[in-house]
């Protein structure tokens, strides 16, 4: 079974009171937006995913440079936002079922989607819900203050997103029953005997103010590993120098089974370290050929696939290269925008220090060159 997803990010974030809105706010150098995407691309039955933001927010859309999303503006309802992206899918052949899901609840688990879609195999419409376990209370008018509902509480509960569906029928449901439309997609069905509801989660909670991108971040945080990374290479003639996998201009360059590239073999194994996957020798062997003089930036970009398919942001690496020549200091720049290109992270997220031995040791002599790596992740499922 297939599925289309809508991730619905066209709203105004009026009561986060920000300038920047929730879709675009950031855990880990990720946003909201980026990381229900990558999430959603970890399940091959989703064939399509279509992304509707508000016509505002179209620089900072922009600027996260999806790949193979399809971008819809909103209206000026979460209702007309979703009919917009349906429009378009009800033209769309080959899948009929849909997931409707909000931006501003990025902490869905793996277990829950695989839920959602599996059970959609014998029902027209699947939603997550959760039951209300605090006492509620209601106004009734200025002379009775509250009224406790008691029993009837167990009556009530809390639903969430994704929510799945058959694409024709919600998309009819959307077209001619606007004004029943309430808060989310499962109001508009009359009937909710046709709809199956399964268990939610609580840490699928959505964000609507600051507090609760706090309480986020700091799930995030309580997930957070950090990796060690450390490589040391021997220079020598007629051996092309790399330097995180930028072709430096050397007389001398490493000798190693790849290309010798301390910086990125460091920075590879601090990954693999705090994603618990291991070091670079076990992933690519020096004895097997198939990996003689290959570039560093080619396995670096293997890892960081790897890491990504597991669930593992990249939260901040710090890189000592140790090294009497070259100096490092033109080169920063450069070595730290294409590390951040190489690991599909913000430049912002990369330090570079440059050091020496005071020509103490190989090192010193412009014998060797070393590099010493801390890495830290966060895993967000």
């Amino acid at each position: 079974m297939s599925f289309y997803l809508i991730i619905l990010a066209g709203g105004n974030s009026s009561r986060f009171r920000s300038n920047i809105g929730k879709p675009y706010q950031k855990i880990a150098g990720k946003s909201l937006v980026e990381i229900n995407i990558a999430k959603a691309r970890r399940f091959k039955q989703i064939k399509k995913i279509v992304l509707v933001y508000n016509k505002k927010d179209l620089k900072r859309v922009k600027s996260l440079k999806l790949k193979n999303v399809k971008m819809i503006v909103g209206g000026k309802t979460r209702q007309q936002s979703t009919l917009n992206a349906l429009k378009h899918l009800n033209n769309q052949k080959g899948t009929s079922k849909v997931l409707i899901h909000d931006v501003a609840r990025p902490n869905f688990s793996e277990k829950l989607m695989r839920s959602i879609m599996r059970n959609m195999l014998d029902a027209r419409a699947v939603i997550p819900k959760i039951e209300i376990q605090d006492a509620i209370k209601q106004i009734i008018d200025s002379s009775k203050e509250e009224y406790l509902v008691g029993k009837n509480r167990d009556n009530l509960f809390l639903t969430q997103t994704p929510q799945a569906f058959n694409l024709k029928e919600i998309y009819r449901l959307h077209k001619t029953n606007s004004g029943k439309y309430k808060d989310d997609d499962i109001s508009l069905y009359m009937d909710l005997n046709k709809v199956k509801f399964i268990q939610g989660e609580k840490n699928n909670f959505k964000i609507t103010d600051r507090s609760d991108f706090e309480n986020l971040r700091n799930i995030y945080k309580s997930k957070q590993s950090v990796g060690i990374g450390f490589d040391v290479h021997r220079l020598v003639p007629k051996r092309k120098l790399y330097l995180a996998g930028l072709k430096i201009k050397s007389k001398i360059g490493t000798l190693g089974h790849s290309d010798g590239d301390p910086v990125l073999h460091s920075v590879t194994d601090a990954i693999l370290g705090a994603c618990k996957m291991g070091d670079i020798g076990q992933m690519f062997s020096d004895k097997n050929k198939k990996f003689k003089n290959i570039r560093s930036t080619f396995l670096l970009k293997q890892v960081i696939k790897q890491t990504k398919a597991r669930g593992y942001l990249i939260n901040n690496i710090d890189i000592n290269i140790i090294t009497q020549t070259p100096k490092i200091k033109n080169l920063k720049i450069k070595m730290i925008n294409n590390i951040a290109e190489l690991c599909e992270i913000s430049s912002s997220q990369i330090n570079i220090k440059g050091k020496t031995t005071e020509k103490l040791g190989l090192i010193g002599k412009e014998k060797a060159i070393a590099s010493e790596v801390i890495c830290s992740v966060i895993k967000y499922d």
